[in-house]
């Protein structure tokens, strides 16, 4: 899309032919200039002078100093493990970059995450242990619409991602058969040539099958295999035990089904698996990714034209905003944190010693789990989340947000979150500050200012800067850590000084050109990158290592990222969800959006169209369950977990699996989805158990 101004001084949503999208939008970004001017947005610092008092309105000095001032005093006492930062996958590349700089070279702290952890990181995870690198897409979106079978598991795009449905409309128009897996038959299975509507939580004992059938029936791509992957002979000992026939009872898709998908994929000149949330958001996501990525490199997929496996991003930079150091383990150019060149790279472009970077920290859950605790931060800074509401077991994010010392969040409305802060800081939005993002093909885009910022509006890139330049040695409210330090928060040893006289960019160029050279030499190299190829060219795909390198829309064509330049093969195994349904709580509550609504809904829930769209939260239920329980439709209902509570209207369905309730996560307060969900974790990648634990059904008193 594209912005112009319009007479009044406002700006409005105009198409523009782009490759990806083809001028296309959703509901979403067609209204979105309207928020731009929204009276609810913020536009001057908020403070609270005590704890439980309210928000009160500050100059930028008096709201920096607080900070300052907190930050100061915490990490005199505890270290710099006493502060924690939270990001978004809707920061730009910039501000993605210059927020784990600001974590890691000036307040020195281990503790930064990200609320991507609870979208990509699964698949994320399944992607460089199979191929060495991660990328949504190693292969332009285009080809989507040339696959002659395209295999969709846990994906929606139809409500999630609209501008995408072009491509499976494309491709069905070609002949092209479309598979979905999903318990219910949204609005992106209903035109699939083949709907798998297995249980939640069961996509990985689905893939196995698919596999077995390719074993069994001779479909496997045997000179593909010997040629380019390792570890098969291990997977296909596993696949033994997945015959269709057992697998119809784990998932509830019928034998013939899983046949007649395998035989599709296998007989396919084009072929195309990939997955999204509904298959990746279990405790045991990156293993079920990995079953995917098995199926596709024994039907030989991965590198070759027009076939391949990736994985749909969930956030407006999902790709982009999990490459830069936002992530808990993780340096620019998406360079590991425990390699030790990685760290000499990186500390050479910032200017301080490798030793003074932090180690790995932990994942989001992890992270929000220790906030207030005697051995965790006392501080936390967050910059384009909404945790409130996005974060697993919602209540306890609540109480640990309130023990903490100092609690900033710098947002563009009065977030749940925000609504909880000690600090609040005004931001400006995405018509209002130049960027780059990068989209699920790898492609690297840029962004646009068409306005400035309203008065008292400060980009998230110059309150990081600011706050840098005051939290620099010899600034009197800067801090330090005591000499000898003993044990710190977390049981990080103690430094003698404070972090060095480390600068943050404050504007998005200046990030742009020290990102650049922070990422070069890595996975996501963007060194050979900059706005003026990416204006010239409607993107440049990663990486790019060099001004006269073409850029890389496609990956795996010769050999994959690993170190034999072979792809591996990953055996894994079926097990059911964290907390499987029993008699207390006999349904599988998954979550997952609706069309009107995006993420949080902290600004989506202010826009009057989208809300006469979508105005409030719902379950589905299947007619079946519904009677047993006397509730018909739009009766008002509680889903009980072993956590909590929601109280929403029943919606009864028959696109839904009887022994499945779904409840979208974009509101607060009683409808809050988060409030009963699991925080059962992936122990390889640190996603939530978003999409299957326990739950009853009541009616409502």
């Amino acid at each position: 899309m594209t912005l112009r101004s319009r007479a009044d001084g406002g700006v409005e949503v105009a198409p523009r032919d782009f490759p990806t999208n083809r001028g296309g939008l959703c509901q979403k970004g067609w209204t979105a200039a309207e928020l731009l001017d929204h009276p609810g947005r913020l536009t001057t610092p908020l403070v609270r002078d005590s704890k439980g008092g309210p928000l009160r309105p500050a100059g930028w000095d008096e709201a920096l100093a607080r900070i300052v001032d907190g930050i100061g005093a915490l990490r005199a006492a505890r270290g710099p493990d006493s502060v924690a930062v939270f990001g978004g996958g809707g920061l730009t590349n910039e501000k993605a970059y210059a927020l784990g700089k600001f974590a890691r070279a000036v307040l020195g702290t281990r503790y930064i995450d990200y609320n991507g952890r609870f979208c990509m990181s699964s698949a994320a995870a399944a992607g460089i242990r199979a191929f060495g690198v991660d990328r949504g897409l190693p292969f332009p979106l285009a080809d989507l619409a040339e696959a002659d079978v395209l295999l969709l598991a846990g994906a929606n795009p139809a409500e999630t991602m609209p501008p995408l449905v072009r491509y499976l409309t494309s491709q069905r128009e070609r002949g092209g058969q479309l598979i979905v897996v999903d318990p219910r038959s949204t609005p992106t299975a209903r035109h699939a040539s083949l709907h798998l509507a297995a249980m939640p939580g069961t996509d990985l004992a689905l893939a196995n099958a698919l596999l077995h059938v390719a074993i069994v029936e001779g479909l496997v791509d045997r000179g593909y295999v010997d040629a380019r992957t390792t570890g098969f002979d291990r997977v296909a000992r596993v696949a033994t035990g997945y015959w269709p026939e057992r697998v119809e009872r784990l998932t509830g898709v019928s034998a013939a089904d899983l046949r007649t998908a395998a035989r599709a994929l296998a007989g396919a000149r084009r072929a195309v698996i990939v997955t999204a949330r509904g298959a990746e958001q279990h405790s045991k996501g990156t293993d079920t990714v990995s079953a995917w990525i098995n199926l596709a490199l024994a039907l030989g997929l991965p590198g070759r034209p027009g076939s391949g496996f990736g994985c749909l991003t969930g956030q407006g930079n999902g790709q982009g905003g999990r490459e830069h150091g936002q992530k808990a383990d993780q340096l620019p150019g998406y360079r590991r944190i425990d390699d030790p060149r990685a760290r000499a790279h990186v500390a050479a472009v910032w200017g301080v010693d490798p030793a003074d970077l932090p180690a790995a920290g932990v994942s989001a859950v992890e992270l929000l789990d220790r906030l207030g605790t005697p051995h965790g931060p006392g501080a936390l800074l967050v910059f384009g989340a909404n945790p409130v509401v996005s974060a697993p077991r919602a209540r306890r994010v609540e109480r640990r947000l309130a023990a903490l010392d100092l609690l900033v969040v710098a947002d563009f409305v009065r977030s749940e979150t925000a609504e909880l802060a000690d600090v609040v800081l005004p931001t400006a939005q995405w018509a209002e500050e130049d960027g780059t993002m990068t989209n699920l093909e790898g492609r690297v885009l840029r962004r646009r200012a068409v306005r400035r910022p309203p008065p008292g509006v400060r980009t998230d890139l110059a309150i990081l800067a600011d706050l840098a330049a005051r939290l620099a040695p010899g600034s009197p409210a800067a801090g330090s850590v005591p000499a000898g330090g003993g044990a710190l928060a977390g049981g990080a040893p103690g430094r003698a000084e404070a972090p060095g006289p480390v600068t943050v960019p404050g504007t998005p160029a200046e990030a742009f050109a020290e990102l650049r050279r922070a990422s070069a030499g890595g996975p996501a190299d963007y060194a050979g990158i900059d706005w003026e190829r990416i204006d010239a060219s409607d993107g440049v795909f990663w990486p790019c290592p060099r001004p006269d390198h073409p850029g890389t829309p496609r990956l795996f064509t010769e050999r994959f990222a690993t170190p034999d330049g072979r792809a591996r093969f990953v055996p894994v195994e079926h097990r059911p969800p964290a907390e499987p349904p029993d008699e207390a709580y006999p349904f599988l509550l998954t979550t997952g959006r609706v069309l009107a609504q995006y993420q949080s809904g902290a600004q989506t829930r202010r826009v009057a169209a989208l809300n006469r769209a979508a105005p409030g939260a719902f379950v589905e239920v299947h007619p079946d369950p519904a009677a047993l329980l006397s509730i018909v439709d739009g009766d008002p209902v509680r889903v009980v977990t072993r956590r909590g509570v929601i109280e929403v209207p029943a919606r009864v369905v028959d696109t839904i699996r009887p022994d499945t309730l779904f409840v979208p996560f974009h509101w607060p307060g009683a409808a809050r989805a988060n409030s009963a969900t699991t925080d059962a974790l992936d122990p390889t990648s640190g996603m939530p158990e978003f999409k299957a634990c326990g739950a009853r059904l009541e009616r409502a008193a």
